[in-house]
């Protein structure tokens, strides 16, 4: 895909968060609005996938252990047509596919359950295990909250993945420095987390994840690295697009108001004019 694509699909990504979550009246915004751009750029670029066969035995896998921020999964997975975009609109509705938190069969394209934080982080780790003893070429790309690593179960995992020498795992933390009650220095300092994956032998890449050049390049030196698990330490803006959410716990499970939608749509319509424009 051309950048100027990528830019506009990740802008269309945190339209339809804004839309969802102000429909459903609830969930979580700050992360999914961040992680948007390396949604568009994984699934625009590097994944294998066929939305016309979910179940294709040689795509790659992605594992969303950070649930809460399903919202830009599935804005993602209607925009390459796993599900009609229209059906965004019945997020956390009852009885409708797009649950609060992933549930695995439910929806095309959802590879696990989410909600106990941890759990997504050690169930990529055995799915990449599974894979790789098996000689399979599928990927499997994990997205972690940095809060999330709170968690010691994320650690025992990655513990594993090392001594497995997992090559085919990329973990991509999202580094937004919030958690649900504050920051994650004032929560559970996680003071050098590039060291902490280092010293767990793993493959360490830090970069903007919200700059699309960045994030393709971290992509691409991930690929290429053998004989360890790989750590993309995504540094990322919460609430990222929407000034008046940007950088601010407080939107990290609140959904936007009317008035909030209403000031958050202009914005994202005017991002999306400036990268038409060139400008951005």
């Amino acid at each position: 895909m051309k950048i100027k694509e990528v830019k506009l699909l990740a802008n269309n990504i945190r339209i339809d968060i804004i839309k969802m979550l102000n429909q459903a009246k609830s969930g979580h915004t700050a992360g999914p609005l961040g992680m948007s751009d390396l949604f568009a750029v994984l699934y625009g670029e590097f994944l294998k996938f066929d939305p016309k066969k979910p179940q294709d035995k040689k795509r790659d896998y992605v594992i969303l252990s950070n649930g809460h921020t399903c919202p830009v999964l599935y804005s993602t997975l209607a925009r390459f047509n796993y599900f009609p975009i229209s059906e965004l609109k019945t997020l956390r509705k009852l009885g409708s596919r797009l649950q609060g938190h992933p549930h695995i069969g439910a929806l095309p394209g959802v590879e696990n359950s989410g909600g106990p934080l941890g759990q997504g982080f050690s169930q990529a780790v055995g799915l990449a295990a599974s894979l790789k003893r098996e000689n399979k070429e599928n990927k499997v790309f994990c997205f972690t909250g940095d809060g999330e690593l709170d968690e010691g179960q994320c650690w025992e995992a990655a513990l594993f993945a090392a001594k497995e020498k997992l090559d085919n795992l990329t973990i991509i933390v999202d580094r937004n420095h919030i958690q649900i009650d504050g920051t994650t220095d004032d929560v559970l300092p996680l003071h050098h987390l590039n060291k902490k994956f280092l010293s767990f032998d793993f493959a360490v890449i830090e970069f903007d994840g919200n700059n699309i050049g960045q994030i393709r390049e971290a992509f691409k030196q991930a690929n290429k690295i053998k004989d360890k698990p790989v750590c993309l330490i995504a540094k990322t803006t919460p609430g990222k697009g929407v000034s008046f959410m940007e950088n601010d716990f407080h939107w990290h499970g609140v959904a936007p108001s009317d008035q909030d939608t209403q000031l958050a749509l202009k914005e994202l319509a005017e991002i999306e004019k400036n990268i038409i424009g060139g400008k951005a």
